[in-house]
Parts: C-alpha cells; structure tokens; sequence
C-alpha cells in the first residue's frame, strides 16, 4: 500500500493531485478563518471574539491542529514548487512565443510569484498574532484593530490579499480540474465561479483591516 501511495504522489499527476487536495483543504481554512475573524464586528469592544479565542485555545488539541496546519502548508508548497519545475523542463517552446498555448492567464503564470507573497503574508500575520507579545495576545481584539490602524500594516495586508484573490482565482478551478470535478463544458462557468469565490473570500479579510483603519483615522 505504502509502495502504491509513494508512487502515485510521486508522479506527474500525483503531484498535481497532491497539491489540488492540500490547496482544497486550505482553501476550506481561509472560509472558517474568515467566519471567526468576523466576530470582530459583533461588538465594540471585541468581548465577543476574544471569548471565542480563550475559547478555541483552552482545547488540548489546538497545537496538532496547528501542526496538521502548518504540514498541509508546506506539503502544499513543495508540490506547488516541484510541479512549477517539472513543467518549466517540459516546455519545449516557452509560452511567450506562443501565447494562446494551454490556455495560461496572468493568474496562472504568476502562481508562484502571488504564491510567495501570500507565504510573506503568512508570516507578517503569525508573527503579529501568533507569535507575539503574549500579554497583548490575551485581549487579540484590542490587539488586531491596534495593528490594522497602522498604515504599513494596511498596505502590507491589502497587498497580501490581492495576491491571495489572484492565486485562488486560478487555483479553485485548477484543483477542482484536476481531481475530475469539472466537466470541460462547465469550464468557462468554473473559471467565474473560481474568481467569485476568491474576490469574496479577499473582500471579507480585507474588510476587517480597511474597517479598523478607517475607524482610528476617524478618532
């Protein structure tokens, strides 16, 4: 069995199978990140989501999901890495010579390029709030509306966004393709559907810095 799995994931369409199905399963964490991040709206003075916090934090297995997390992620770009190589060597004529070739997109050629950025984002959002202060991570509400008052950091998340919006408008439909979910007559409506999915999901992260930002102006 073991033998069979390794050489299934080790090949051409195991790869993109691999990637399709991490890239799915995060994509299934930014919709439940978004829906706790909105309880930032739900009061004033944040009781609400920082309850929700100390909350998910007291359950004992909160750090193997963190782990699980951070494995589907780096699986997520070592596949993203290794299939980007294994089809850059497959080329026989690069596409700039042809550009009607396979179909490629601005999203799709820049797969690795708003992948990286969105990895950069990651880690400017896990450094302010998850492995920061500790005493200012015991009020996050405070906490998060705090940084996204601050200029740089609004610009830095917007940026973060866009890529993200850009990167998921071409991966929804690539993964949901490449697991057989799609029949190329709905294609055209999939490519929509994809772009819909990753300007909303953009949309509500960028609400909450845009929102905080425009609040401490106002003060």
């Amino acid at each position: 069995m073991m033998a069979w799995l390794q050489k299934l994931f080790g090949s051409s369409i195991g790869k993109k199978l691999w990637m399709a199905l991490t890239g799915l399963l995060l994509l299934g964490f930014l919709v439940v990140h978004l829906a706790e991040n909105l309880l930032l709206f739900s009061d004033r003075d944040g009781a609400a989501f920082d309850g929700y916090v100390h909350t998910l934090t007291s359950f004992a297995w909160i750090p193997l999901a963190e782990l699980v997390l951070a494995g589907l992620f780096l699986a997520h770009i070592v596949q993203a890495i290794r299939v980007s190589l294994q089809n850059r060597a497959a080329r026989s004529t690069p596409y700039a010579l042809n550009p009607g070739h396979g179909g490629r997109t601005l999203a799709s050629k820049s797969m690795l390029v708003t992948g990286s950025i969105v990895l950069l984002f990651l880690i400017l959002h896990l450094a302010q709030f998850r492995f920061g202060d500790a005493a200012a991570r015991e009020r996050m509400a405070a906490l998060v509306r705090g940084e996204f008052e601050k200029p740089l950091v609004l610009a830095a998340y917007l940026l973060g966004l866009m890529a993200l919006a850009i990167h998921l408008s071409h991966g929804i439909q690539s993964a949901l393709q490449t697991l057989g979910l799609s029949h190329p007559r709905y294609t055209p409506l999939l490519q929509k559907l994809s772009v819909l999915i990753a300007v909303l999901l953009a949309l509500g992260f960028a609400s909450m810095p845009v929102y905080f930002f425009a609040s401490g102006a106002s003060r």
